[in-house]
């Protein structure tokens, strides 16, 4: 379980990150949702140990983070951040094949196992008759998957995301998500993934967590989405729940 007690991150004088107590299922779909500037990708570098806050503590499994070594982190915790690094050079499978690297690291014997997980990874994602093409060269979609396919190659226990979507077509979108949702439920892994996206997090949440200039909002399991005063004060614009036209679940529009 992530735990954050009495966390506040501050910048220039301001306080953008400010969390009393809060909890993360590390076996849940968990969305983070809220506006732009809200603290979402502040938090979920907190999560991966990309910085410490200035005030309180996160801990992982009861274990501060800041105890983790980088190594045993990267075993535990997979993140994929929102600006992708340049990946030059590198065709698909190379690329995710750096995701062994916690494990095996620079001059660490490569096993045959390696070259298994690294097979299977490509081919949950559906970028294994890519692995020989410059992973530069690929579509958005197929870029992004190939990512993917590199965290599941690092075989952590909880994969972090920050607004994987965002530079995606609405086919790629939703593709996405449902590879994370199948993952999540297939392995028990565990999902944490930044949204701007309402109908993305009603169709494939399990948990959601809400921020609002800094602060949780709210949090719970995804029926809580299904408050169109809870829906519209976050957003600070009215939003309204309709039934999807074939599927059982809620669709979100802007009035």
């Amino acid at each position: 379980m992530y735990q954050l007690t009495n966390v506040k991150v501050i910048r220039s004088e301001r306080t953008i990150l400010d969390i009393d107590e809060l909890s993360i299922d590390p076996h849940a779909l968990t969305v983070v949702l809220g506006h732009n500037g809200s603290g979402k990708s502040t938090l979920v570098n907190l999560l991966a140990n990309q910085f410490s806050p200035e005030e309180g503590e996160v801990t992982l499994a009861n274990k501060p983070l800041s105890a983790y070594g980088a190594k045993e982190l990267a075993q535990t915790v997979a993140y994929l951040p929102q600006k992708l690094p340049e990946v030059a050079g590198l065709n698909v499978a190379e690329l995710v094949r750096l995701g062994r690297f916690p494990w095996r690291g620079a001059l660490g014997r490569w096993r045959k196992e390696d070259d298994e997980i690294i097979h299977n990874a490509m081919c949950e994602t559906g970028v294994e008759e890519f692995k020989d093409i410059l992973a530069d060269q690929l579509s958005g979609g197929e870029r992004q998957r190939t990512w993917v396919a590199m965290l599941l190659a690092q075989q952590a226990d909880l994969l972090i995301l920050d607004e994987p979507t965002s530079a995606l077509d609405i086919q790629h979108q939703y593709q996405l998500m449902q590879l994370l949702s199948e993952l999540n439920k297939r392995t028990g892994k565990g999902v944490i993934v930044i949204l701007h996206d309402l109908n993305l997090a009603l169709r494939y949440a399990t948990h959601i967590l809400a921020l609002k200039a800094g602060k949780i909002a709210f949090t719970g399991e995804v029926d809580v989405l299904l408050d169109e005063k809870l829906l519209s004060d976050l957003y600070s614009t009215p939003v309204q729940l309709i039934d999807h036209p074939e599927l059982d679940h809620k669709v979100a529009v802007v009035c």
